[in-house]
């Protein structure tokens, strides 16, 4: 099993803050099920002001690439993306187009 963790930003704004984590006590099953079939086994996202953190767990079939794949083709999930983008904006050194990073480990345990 491998463990990634992620970051981004939300817009800095509670009201869409609050809506945004509204939407994540009801995912819809479109988009658990797709986060399930590209092989991750376990998701959670923190958040501290307007900063979210995400750890996935994945299995061995599991890649970035896959995933970005099947997403682009899937149009419920790019019907999610959209309303997400709504409420979350790129980290401040992130590329054109980028939204979760990968982030780096730098201690373990």
């Amino acid at each position: 099993m491998k463990r990634y963790a992620l970051a981004l930003d939300l817009i800095n704004d509670q009201e869409l803050i609050e809506a945004y984590e509204r939407y994540h006590q009801v995912v819809w099953p479109e988009i658990i099920a797709s986060i399930k079939d590209s092989g991750i086994t376990n998701m959670e996202i923190y958040r501290i002001e307007n900063r979210l953190f995400m750890i996935m767990e994945v299995n061995d079939s599991f890649s970035f690439e896959a995933k970005g794949k099947a997403d682009a083709g899937n149009a419920k999930v790019q019907e999610w993306e959209t309303l997400m983008w709504k409420y979350q904006q790129a980290l401040p050194f992130a590329k054109p187009g980028e939204k979760w990073l990968l982030m780096d480990k730098i201690f373990s345990l």
